[in-house]
């Protein structure tokens, strides 16, 4: 676990479905005092799998992408010049590291940032509170979306509201 006053930047990512063939199609992120950040990713040549349960979850169509979407070479030129030499954090790890590989390997770059599991930012207590503090957060956020960047939010303010809650002065 990390320094428990350090506050990390938070990245999600949507994508065109789970399993062989997805991709990413939005990546948002939320950080310290609000700042925040989202982008739809036009695919690439060769994306083509669609599963249209996820386009269900996320809202987000083919037909948006193409014509919203930035180009893959741009949002991976951002998050590296935002994020170089830093380590950012998701809650899929699995999946995110995947699609984050994907869109960089498919415009020849490499992300200069490290990806990590927000699992690893957890103590017992807060991995204890975690699903009941997020669940609360996305009640009292009633966010209207499942996107890339209220996701992100959501994610950064379960983790501030648990280690919040195991701090040793805390009190309801």
């Amino acid at each position: 676990m990390t320094d428990s006053t350090e506050l990390p930047v938070i990245i999600d990512i949507e994508a065109s479905g789970f399993g062989k063939g997805s991709y990413p199609i939005e990546i948002g992120y939320y950080a310290e005092h609000g700042e925040t950040w989202c982008s739809l990713i036009r695919p690439e040549p060769g994306w083509t799998h669609w599963d249209d349960a996820a386009q269900a979850v996320h809202g987000i169509s083919r037909d948006v992408l193409a014509s919203h979407g930035r180009a893959a070479v741009d949002v991976c030129k951002h998050l590296n010049s935002v994020f170089r030499g830093r380590r950012i954090y998701c809650d899929a790890w699995a999946y995110d590291y995947v699609w984050l590989s994907r869109l960089f390997d498919a415009v020849e770059m490499v992300p200069l940032f490290d990806l990590k599991d927000i699992r690893d930012l957890l103590g017992e207590c807060e991995q204890t509170l975690w699903h009941a503090t997020r669940a609360a957060v996305e009640l009292r956020l009633q966010l209207r979306r499942h996107r890339a960047s209220g996701d992100a939010r959501a994610l950064y303010e379960t983790l501030c509201e648990t280690r919040k809650r195991c701090a040793p002065d805390w009190t309801p």
